[in-house]
């Protein structure tokens, strides 16, 4: 009896359920960096907020950093444009769909919220209505002027959200052009409305043709011609001229009055050779010299492929070409007369807002130089492709001046201007901790982003390629002109090209308290540094460890060690460079682990690992991992296959027969349910961990999946996937002892003692001695491991007991937790007796990708925490098991399955928060923790009577019932980047699943796994169909508050898991 309940542990009880409850709670958070595929983006002056749309879908206002809202629509529907209703909280988006948006900014409780208010769809039955090619608001920001591809304007009143009546037709502009004009004009290209007369506008159409048009006459007041194919118009301030750009480069100069002949012939920068088209012109006066900035417009034969944006000021002949390494969206002029309460005489451009596709960049237009500003959000995070990142929490402050002392000495060369888009306010109270998020990259840099708050900017950049000899390209964004012409200076931070691939970082490990750093590289670079306040010059040593030094008849296939640079080296403030080691073969590194209070690293790769004295320099061990039969070196990649694509071929067609042969057992025991079989034939879904529903045939039975020992050519078994230094008892209970795990790719744990002098530890030796070996009998990868003690707490980090942070281990019954790929499990020490084991793989299918050992805190109760292991699946699921029992606490959908570069490049905090590239670009924040969210809690104050009530049309009698049954689309389309309702109905509170089970018997050099079916009553092997109603929310990231609420019906079908999709075996 008692050996069943040890294999079955009994239901969670009602109070178990509510503190699970305060200390578990999947949702979004919110997302940093740069928004993937910006289309357009919009400004409002007084209210000093900036919108930015995507080709996704998505729409983001900022304001003052931290202040921030967003929305997604659907993914199918690109924002084309955005306008701002100055002062008034609203904003227009115009989408791909021709439907037309009015969002508003409310506040709702102590939060504000981005909300929908009206929409206007075109119909696209009317064949009127081609396609929105142009859009303008007037002067008085209650209209929006509408230009379609067939030559028509409409015009949208924004009270009521409807059309008007008055149509702008191409026709009958035309009956008022001269006879020499009349020609097809092509699509309305641009539409400016007149500065000072808000009855008049121009209109531009595709082939040249402009018309100043007297809206309340209905007639062309003016009519001008260009030879050229119009690109863009902008208005003089005083309303006398105006400038129109052109597709081969040049712009012309026109009197609203004189529509006979250009006021100043058509100037072609760049000419006189063929030049691209300006796509964007804008003028702007000034007390010195008026402004012209425009995009394009380069020589077509040199230049054709630099994107850019020209500035030019007045008789001074100062020019500035801006040169960006990806293609310019959209660019917007601040000026001080549009920010201004009172007229001004001038516009005063003071900072000139560039969006390019794959970052944003802001110039100072009023400092010598127009310098770039420092971004405080919506920064480049890919500036280099990002290969790995670390979450630091509680940064001390020592360090953290350091670090913030180094970056503002990188930042000479930019603005000190305050950062000049600073609208609303930031309701909730500032981090009590400092945190930071480490990004390693391509280049070799490794970047310090402030990750305390929802904005999270830059505060260092560290590159390590000036410790070897590689050719380093100029800095990209030094502020220097170059040499010729055009005048071209580099801007921006998007640099996606790298000087030597060998660079690239792997994996980053940082110690606040001892303010050290870890690098290692895809060279089998491994560089310690250490945070230092002022410049030093320093002399390098490089260690070399062979891990293959026992096997003489080992060859290497890949890729040269880096070269080391001799000679005294100059490093400024910040990390510096401690000692290098650098392991033979130079492979990537494919894990790391150091102690600072030791002053050990190890690290590993496809073929063993080193662990080395950064004390001094030396190596103190190394062990081959490979297996003695294969000596022949892979290639530079670590994941490298070496077996024929003739074996490949023939394993593949064995396990699909395999697979046909268990699916015809299956069908003859359920000849019964053949018809409902071949219904659900083809359909694979991963289906809720937890059933209510009770099983629709015998073949939904909890059946446990047999777990084979895998073939060693699947993948490099020798590859080293996870290094642990630990204080426990390896050789027995009386004594602890320093100790090294090394967890391989082929299931096997090797456990090192490591003796530490105490005393003269600069010249006294380290000595590590192999004392015990793991052998997990499927092979599954080892993915981590970590040590608990008596209190079922993880052992704490070096220097943390010293530094108060964390209580002393207690007890001396320690256990060790090994997380393999397919299965949990916790042994005793130092007897290694089996105590629990989780199985994944084999009862859902699933295989672990990420591992993190989390401290979760009550939301409500400051004193109470319990330690758990928070784990990502290649199903892109998230689940939160207890360390005591292995017990299943939460499980949580947070990534599509095929998100395979997501999942990969998940990294857990201690907090129980979680990153992952949602793109290239843009990291996205959740939690798993009840009580710890960094969610935007922002509000924006409005003057009295500035927001116009808008009408509300009538909605007719079958409207209500017509939502009821689940036919308001476009609605139900809408969701929010940052869904708190959306990411709690995913989770699900695990109250009485504990797939956990006891084994003994196991030796000390190996652990064999004992194959065995037992039913569990919440499997994934079912097929269920279910018609159910479900309520979806629509919520605002800006505050996660709910806005509305559709009905739909949904139907949802699954059928038996067969096979599961791998995310690529990456460990960052």
């Amino acid at each position: 009896m008692f050996k069943f309940l040890r294999k079955h542990p009994p239901k969670d009880s009602e109070e178990r359920g509510q503190l699970k409850k305060e200390l578990f709670g999947y949702r979004r958070c919110l997302d940093h960096g740069f928004p993937s595929k910006p289309s357009c983006m919009a400004y409002d002056p007084k209210l000093k907020l900036l919108a930015v749309g995507t080709k996704t879908g998505r729409i983001k206002i900022l304001g003052a950093p931290g202040v921030e809202w967003s929305v997604e629509l659907r993914s199918d529907v690109s924002v084309n444009q955005l306008f701002f209703l100055p002062e008034q909280g609203r904003l227009l988006s115009l989408c791909s769909d021709n439907t037309v948006y009015l969002w508003e900014i409310n506040q709702k409780g102590e939060k504000s919220v981005l909300e929908q208010k009206r929409e206007y769809t075109f119909s696209v039955d009317e064949s009127r209505m081609k396609g929105i090619s142009v859009c303008c608001l007037t002067n008085n920001c209650e209209q929006l002027l509408i230009g379609t591809e067939i030559g028509n304007i409409y015009i949208l009143d924004l009270n009521s959200f409807k059309l008007l009546d008055q149509i702008i037709y191409q026709d009958v502009v035309m009956q008022n052009v001269p006879d020499d004009f009349k020609v097809n004009p092509g699509a309305v290209e641009a539409l400016a409305v007149h500065p000072t007369d808000p009855d008049k506008f121009l209109i531009g159409y595709n082939r040249g043709l402009i018309v100043l048009w007297d809206n309340e006459a209905s007639n062309a007041d003016q009519t001008y011609n260009s030879t050229q194919q119009l690109e863009s118009l902008s208005w003089h301030r005083n309303g006398t001229e105006f400038m129109s750009a052109h597709n081969d480069g040049s712009y012309i100069i026109w009197s609203s009055t004189n529509s006979a002949e250009p006021k100043d012939p058509a100037l072609t920068p760049y000419g006189p050779f063929p030049c691209k088209a300006i796509s964007k012109i804008d003028w702007k006066t000034a007390k010195l010299d008026p402004f012209i900035i425009f995009a394009g417009g380069m020589p077509r034969a040199s230049y054709g492929d630099r994107h850019t944006v020209t500035i030019m000021q007045g008789a001074n002949n100062i020019h500035t070409v801006l040169d960006f390494t990806s293609k310019v969206v959209d660019f917007i002029t601040i000026s001080r007369a549009d920010e201004a309460e009172d007229d001004m005489e001038m516009d005063e451009p003071h900072t000139l807002v560039v969006l390019a596709e794959e970052e944003l960049v802001l110039i100072d237009l009023e400092t010598q130089g127009w310098p770039s500003f420092a971004l405080p959000y919506l920064n480049s995070l890919h500036c280099s492709p990002i290969t790995c990142s670390q979450h630091v929490s509680n940064v001390p402050d020592n360090l953290w001046q350091k670090i913030a002392d180094a970056g503002q000495a990188q930042n000479k060369n930019l603005s000190s201007r305050e950062w000049p888009i600073n609208g609303g306010k930031i309701a909730g109270a500032e981090s009590l901790t400092k945190d930071l998020l480490l990004t390693g990259h391509e280049d070799g840099t490794v970047r310090f982003w402030d990750a305390s708050s929802t904005s999270m900017s830059l505060l260092y950049k560290l590159s390590t390629a000036s410790l070897f000899n590689v050719e380093i390209h100029g800095d990209h964004n030094s502020g220097e002109v170059e040499e010729e012409w055009p005048p071209f200076r580099k801007v921006g931070n998007y640099d996606p090209y790298s000087d030597d691939p060998r660079l690239g970082i792997q994996k980053i490990a940082l110690c606040p308290l001892s303010e050290t750093l870890v690098v290692a590289g895809t060279a089998g670079q491994v560089v310690v540094m250490r945070a230092e306040r002022d410049d030093r010059e320093l002399e390098v040593s490089s260690t070399t460890v062979s891990v293959v030094s026992d096997r003489d008849g080992f060859v290497w296939k890949g890729h040269e060690a880096l070269g080391k640079r001799e000679g005294e080296v100059t490093f400024p403030a910040g990390f510096q460079p401690v000692a290098v080691m650098q392991i033979s073969p130079p492979a990537a590194c494919t894990a790391l682990a150091f102690h600072s209070e030791w002053q050990l690293v190890a690290a590993g790769t496809a073929h063993g690992f080193g662990l080395f004295d950064y004390a001094q320099k030396k190596e103190v061990t190394s062990r081959c991992t490979l297996n003695p039969d294969d000596l022949t070196g892979t290639s530079d990649t670590p994941i490298s296959r070496r077996k024929s694509f003739k074996k490949s071929l023939r394993e593949s067609f064995r396990r699909l027969r395999r697979r046909r042969s268990e699916r015809r057992k299956a069908e003859e025991k359920t000849k019964e349910q053949k018809k409902g079989d071949d219904k659900s034939e083809g359909i694979e879904e991963k289906a809720s961990p937890i059933k209510t529903s009770p099983p629709a045939s015998p073949e939904s039975r909890p059946v446990e999946r047999q777990v084979e020992a895998r073939n060693p050519e699947d993948s490099i078994s020798s590859m080293v996937r996870c290094l642990y230094f630990a204080t426990t008892y390896i050789s027995d209970v009386s004594n602890t002892t320093s100790s090294l795990w090394v967890g391989t790719n082929g299931g096997h744990v090797y456990i090192y003692t490591v003796t530490v002098p105490q005393e003269k530890r600069s010249e006294n030796e380290v000595a590590a001695v192999l004392a015990k070996e793991i052998k997990l009998r499927h092979k599954a990868p080892v993915m981590s491991i970590a040590v608990v003690d008596g209190r079922t707490k993880i052992l704490p980090d070096p220097l943390e007991v010293q530094h108060a942070r964390a209580k002393e281990p207690q007890g001396n019954n320690h256990s060790v937790v090994i997380c393999s790929e397919e299965q949990l499990k916790i042994f005793t020490l130092p007897h290694l007796k089996a105590k629990w084991k989780y199985k994944i793989t084999a009862v859902n299918g699933s295989r672990i990708r990420k591992v993190a050992f989390i401290n979760f805190r009550s939301r409500s109760d400051d004193n109470y925490s319990e330690c758990n292991i928070a784990c990502l699946n290649n199903q892109g699921e998230l689940s939160v098991y207890s360390v005591s029992t292995l017990r299943q606490q939460l499980e949580a959908s947070c990534l599509r399955r095929e998100d395979i570069n997501g999942i990969s490049s998940f990294t857990f905090s201690k907090n129980g928060q979680g990153f992952y590239l949602q793109s290239a670009s843009e990291y996205a924040r959740v939690t798993l923790s009840a009580r710890c969210a960094t969610e935007p809690t922002c509000s924006l104050e409005l003057k009295e009577g500035m927001r116009v009530v808008v009408e509300d049309e009538p909605e007719p009698e079958t409207q209500e019932a017509a939502q009821t049954e689940g036919n308001t689309e476009t609605e139900a389309a809408q969701t929010s980047g940052g869904d708190n309702a959306e990411g709690l109905n995913d989770s699900v509170l695990n109250d009485s699943q504990a797939n956990t089970t006891m084994e003994g018997e196991i030796t000390q050099d190996s652990v064999q796994i004992m194959q065995h079916t037992e039913e569990v009553s919440t499997s994934t092997e079912t097929t269920r169909t279910a018609s159910v109603q479900e309520t979806t929310t629509t919520v605002i990231s800006g505050d996660n508050l709910e806005n509305s609420t559709v009905t739909t019906t949904v139907t949802e079908s699954s059928q038996q898991v067969t096979s599961s999709g791998d995310a690529p075996i990456t460990d960052n």
